[in-house]
């Protein structure tokens, strides 16, 4: 059974998740919060597998560390990317829209808490698009070295910034799906990510992946 957080600060939105999460197979909700400082005491107590939290509410970094090894699944209408960089510097393992369909969040929860990542097309584009403008705001770490990796590792690096799967990395450099797993922990080891996001936006760091040409496919 998924344990999750939910943490949003309007009441009847907080309380139609809650509905919805406990009558979901295989999930439960393991508390509620309005703000993230709540939040953090009640993950303590809790531990849920899954911290569900809008994007817009202040104090997620301290949030991620109490609710730690807990995952965090960002609530977000996009309507302001500063929000989702700073999404991605923390390390959020996902991104849902707030209008999504209920099946969708559901299984969005649900592969958060196996360990996937829930980083869709809609966060590449506004990304890709931030870099395109030259917006400042997505840098996460200056000037970026990519020395210590090898170079399989750096083209796996890139694949995953272009956003595609494991999966489908693996089938473009004909490899088994295990390799790619085991080529991208030795990235984000040595650049040290700690999220799939993350490595896409070092992709786009480093100069790996070009913005102009995923623009034009996002």
């Amino acid at each position: 059974m998924t344990r999750v957080l939910v943490v949003d600060d309007q009441p009847l939105f907080r309380a139609g998740l809650v509905a919805l999460l406990n009558a979901a197979p295989g999930l439960t909700v393991a508390g509620e919060a309005a703000d993230s400082g709540t939040a953090a005491l009640v993950a303590e107590s809790s531990r849920p597998d899954v911290v569900l939290v809008d994007i817009r509410l202040p104090g997620l970094t301290a949030l991620k560390r109490a609710a730690a090894p807990a995952r965090l699944l960002i609530l977000t209408t996009f309507d302001l990317d500063e929000y989702v960089h700073e999404a991605l510097r923390l390390g959020a393992a996902g991104f849902v829209l707030k209008e999504a369909e209920p099946a969708r969040l559901i299984a969005a929860i649900t592969a958060v808490a196996s360990g996937e990542m829930q980083f869709g097309p809609t966060v590449m584009r506004r990304l890709v698009a931030a870099y395109l403008r030259g917006d400042t705001a997505v840098s996460l770490w200056g000037p970026v070295g990519l020395e210590e990796l090898t170079g399989r590792e750096r083209e796996v690096l890139r694949l995953v910034g272009t956003g595609l799967t494991n999966a489908a990395i693996a089938a473009e450099l004909t490899v088994t799906e295990g390799t790619v797993k085991t080529h991208l922990n030795r990235v984000m080891t040595k650049l040290r990510l700690t999220s799939r996001a993350q490595a896409v936006v070092m992709a786009y760091e480093s100069g790996l992946v070009i913005p102009q040409l995923v623009a034009r496919t996002a």
